[in-house]
C-alpha cells in the first residue's frame, strides 16, 4: 500500500470504479445540494433533509452497499467498504455519513442483523434497506460509558413482553430514528442483558435532544423510558445475548471506524498542503521554510503508518478471523495519530486555524473526540495489555 492522499484501486477494479462513482457523487451533485441549503457542521440536521440522501445514495447503490446481494447490496469486504468510509470521510461534505447508511441507515443497524427474525427483518430492517425508516444504537447511559455493565436501563419480563425503564444518552441518529435497538439488564439479575427493538413513538418513550458533542453537529438524543411495552416479539436473539449483540457490533465498528478518522486526517492533510504552499510569509511560501516542511514530513509519515496498520488488520478481518488486539492498536494509534496531526494542521493554518467555520478547526475537534469514543485510549491500552498477558501474538512453544 503506497502512500497517496488520493488512493488508487487499480488491483481491485470493481473498488477502483465505486471509487470514481462515490467522488464524483460527493463533488458535485451532494455538494451542490449541501451548497442549496447552505448546511454547515453545526446545522440541526432533519429527516427532510436527509432522507433526499438516503434516497439517491440508494439509488446510485451505495446506500447500504455492503450489504450481501439478497439485500440489495453488493457484499463488499470489510477492506473495500473501508476504502469507501475513508472517501467519505476525506470528502468534506456535511451529510456524508448519510450516503453508505451510516446516519440511521443499514450501517447503523450493523451486524445485529444477522440476529433478527423473519418478523424483525419485514418490519425494522428492510425498510432500513430500502431508506424508510432509520434507525439508532441505544447502549450509554451517563454513568455507563466505558464500563458499560453499570447501566440501570432495566427490562421487566411481562405476560406482553417487556417493560423497559431507563435513560440513554448519546444516540447517534436519535433525532431522526424510528426504532433504537436498546440494550438493559434484566430486572433482578446483575450479569443478564438483553437487546430490543424499541418503536420511538410508543407509550412510555420519549426522544429528548441530547447534549451538542464539541464537533457542534446535533446529531445525538437521549432515549427516555418509563415502563415502556416492548412486545416479546422485539427481542433480538435470546435473553442474554445484549452484550454478545451489542459489544460483537462495537468490536467490528473499533476498527471501521478508523478509515473514516483517516479520511478526515487526510483531509486536514491536503488543506494543511494547501495553505503551505499558497500561505506568503516574508515573500515566500509558507512551505518555503524548514520548520513547516518537518513538519509536514512528520504528519504524512504518522498518517501513511497508521493507514497501512489499519488496512492490515482489515484484510485480516477479511479472511474470517476477528483480529481483537489489532483492533485495539489500530483504534488507539490512529485516534492518537489522528489526533497529533490535526493539532499540527491548526498550529500551521496559525489564526486561520482557530476559527470556528475554518475546516481545520472543525476537523480537530472531530478527530479530538475519537480518543473517546468507540471506548477511550486509555481503555484500548488496557485491552491491549490484557490479551498480550495472555499470550496473544505469541508463537507456539
Amino acid at each position: 500500500m503506497l502512500f497517496s492522499l488520493r488512493p488508487d484501486y487499480a488491483s481491485d477494479p470493481l473498488l477502483q470504479n465505486l471509487v470514481e462513482q462515490l467522488r464524483e457523487y460527493l463533488d458535485d451533485e451532494l455538494a451542490e445540494y449541501e451548497h442549496e441549503h447552505a448546511l454547515t457542521p453545526s446545522t440541526p440536521i432533519t429527516r427532510e433533509l436527509l432522507e433526499p440522501v438516503w434516497r439517491r445514495s440508494r439509488e446510485l447503490g451505495f446506500y447500504g452497499i455492503h450489504l450481501p446481494p439478497r439485500l440489495g447490496g453488493q457484499g463488499l469486504t470489510h477492506t473495500q467498504l473501508a476504502a469507501l468510509k475513508e472517501e467519505v470521510a476525506a470528502s468534506g461534505r456535511v451529510l456524508g455519513s448519510s450516503v453508505l447508511g451510516e446516519m440511521g441507515g443499514p450501517l447503523r443497524a450493523g451486524d445485529i442483523m444477522a440476529a433478527a427474525t423473519e418478523h424483525q427483518m419485514e418490519k425494522y430492517f428492510l425498510p432500513v434497506v430500502r431508506a424508510e425508516r432509520a434507525c439508532c444504537f441505544s447502549l450509554t447511559e451517563a454513568d455507563a460509558g466505558s464500563d458499560v455493565r453499570a447501566m440501570r436501563t432495566t427490562a421487566v419480563r411481562v405476560t406482553d413482553g417487556y417493560r423497559l425503564t431507563g435513560h440513554k444518552v448519546f444516540s447517534s441518529a436519535g433525532p431522526v430514528a424510528d426504532f433504537a435497538i436498546v440494550v438493559a439488564r434484566m430486572a433482578d439479575t446483575e450479569k443478564t442483558y438483553s437487546a430490543f427493538l424499541v418503536d420511538l413513538d410508543c407509550a412510555g418513550c420519549q426522544v429528548l435532544p441530547g447534549a451538542t458533542p464539541m464537533s457542534g453537529e446535533h446529531i445525538e438524543s437521549d432515549i427516555v423510558l418509563d415502563d415502556a411495552l416492548v412486545p416479546a416479539a422485539n427481542l433480538l436473539g435470546k435473553e442474554g445475548d445484549g452484550f454478545t449483540l451489542g459489544l460483537g457490533r462495537v468490536n467490528v465498528n473499533r476498527l471501521l471506524h478508523c478509515p473514516s478518522v483517516l479520511g478526515m486526517t487526510r483531509r486536514a492533510l491536503e488543506l494543511t498542503l494547501a495553505r503551505s504552499r499558497t500561505r506568503i510569509v516574508r515573500g515566500a511560501p509558507l512551505g518555503d521554510l524548514q520548520s513547516i516542511q518537518h513538519k509536514l514530513a512528520d504528519m504524512a509519515t504518522s498518517y501513511y503508518a497508521a493507514r497501512a496498520m489499519t488496512y492490515a488488520a482489515l484484510a485480516e478481518l477479511d479472511t474470517g478471523t476477528v483480529p481483537r488486539l489489532e483492533a485495539f492498536m489500530c483504534k488507539l494509534n490512529v485516534a492518537e495519530t489522528a489526533f497529533r496531526i490535526l493539532d499540527e494542521a491548526v498550529q500551521i493554518h496559525g489564526k486561520e486555524g482557530l476559527t470556528q467555520g475554518n475546516e481545520v478547526e472543525y476537523l480537530f475537534r472531530r478527530v479530538r473526540m475519537f480518543r473517546v469514543l468507540t471506548g477511550t485510549s486509555e481503555i484500548q491500552k488496557n485491552g491491549i495489555a490484557k490479551l498480550l498477558l495472555e499470550g496473544a501474538g505469541q508463537s507456539a512453544a
